[in-house]
């Protein structure tokens, strides 16, 4: 009996808190459906100007720059430079001697000499015969042409002889080397007595390299993207390792006018002032280039950008659903992107997108 009485007190509990649950379960529900759906916020898409600007690594070199080789094979004799020499232009660097050059100069002298000699007889010898010729029946026509015509082979083969002594005389100035322009020699890679030659005869390496160094040139490869932003006059600012506290300004000098194959890139060259010398042809710049809006283009924020496998999207509201509308990036800043796509100005765009939301998802304003 007292189990009886026991097993219906129990299930009676059971019934009870059964109820209970299905009490709370209940009303969580009615809570639940009490609760009202987020709102998505949205914004209207603008028009505005955005500009910007992109770091780019740059390099120096030397306004002015060339490898002296040596004209013809001979021997150091004399150096009148190295390198940190300043020179002026003009400035005599380097003797070189080449004894076989001597001999070719005194036998083109003496082919010269002998040549006046003949040219002189054959001269005189039609001019006696012309002067001769003036009393009639004395020399006939074909003695005096055929005296003209050895006066003019004669002048032929001495101005041939004067051509050839002034060749070899050209040739020996080639014996001394000169400065084509001022500047600071940057390398010398011979010493006296060593044996030059043109490239690859003699002289593997140049015997000086000189480097105008007063002025440079920072040449820079601007991305296909970016082209059109800077045009000639415009100024940038760039640094150098060496000196990072320090900020030196270029002046746009010189546009390719056309994209390297290889690059994609517009090689754009600066000129850069530097009679300090402060910088060094060589040196790697960073540079900073301006991007100005040139006109107003859709701007958002990048919150508002949709990033997937697919590719990038926006999502504009349409009738109270979304639409995935397929975008290009133009230029960005640290929050907001220039977007080029199907969009005109007014349209409604959802702020933040997630990738849940899909064509035709119900957007609740």
């Amino acid at each position: 009996m007292k189990t009886y009485i026991y097993s219906k007190l129990l299930f009676g509990s059971a019934m009870v808190l059964l109820s209970g649950l299905t009490a709370c379960n209940n009303s969580e529900k009615k809570a639940e459906k009490k609760q009202p759906e987020a709102k998505i916020a949205t914004f209207n898409l603008k028009k505005e100007k955005l500009s910007t600007q992109i770091t780019l690594p740059g390099e120096l070199i030397a306004l002015q720059q060339v490898d002296l080789y040596a004209k013809i094979s001979s021997f150091v004799r004399t150096l009148k430079a190295d390198i940190g020499s300043e020179v002026t232009k003009g400035q005599l660097l380097m003797t070189l001697e080449a004894p076989e050059m001597n001999a070719q100069l005194s036998a083109a002298r003496s082919r010269l000499k002998a040549q006046e000699a003949v040219y002189t007889a054959s001269k005189a010898n039609y001019n006696r015969l012309y002067e001769t010729s003036k009393t009639p029946g004395t020399i006939s026509t074909n003695d005096l042409d055929q005296a003209l015509a050895r006066r003019n082979a004669d002048l032929a083969q001495l101005e041939a002889a004067k051509a050839a002594f002034k060749e070899v005389g050209t040739i020996q100035n080639y014996l001394e080397i000169r400065a084509p322009f001022s500047g600071i020699i940057s390398a010398r890679n011979v010493n006296l007595g060593a044996y030059v030659g043109p490239s690859g005869k003699g002289s593997e390496l140049p015997l000086f390299t000189l480097q105008d160094q007063k002025n440079l040139r920072l040449a820079v490869s601007i991305p296909e993207v970016y082209t059109g932003y800077l045009k000639q006059g415009d100024e940038v600012n760039f640094t150098v390792k060496s000196i990072p506290s320090k900020t030196f300004t270029a002046k746009v000098k010189r546009l390719s006018g056309a994209l390297d194959l290889r690059l994609r890139a517009e090689r754009v060259e600066m000129d850069v002032p530097n009679t300090s010398k402060t910088l060094l042809p060589g040196m790697v710049a960073e540079i900073n280039i301006p991007l100005p809006a040139n006109s107003s283009t859709f701007i958002i924020s990048k919150k508002s950008l949709l990033d997937t496998s697919e590719g990038l999207y926006i999502l504009k509201v349409e009738n109270s659903k979304a639409v995935r509308v397929a975008i290009k990036k133009g230029r960005e800043t640290d929050d907001k992107v220039e977007i080029f796509g199907d969009l005109k100005e007014g349209d409604l765009l959802v702020k933040e997108p997630t990738e849940e939301m899909h064509d035709g998802s119900v957007i609740k304003l």
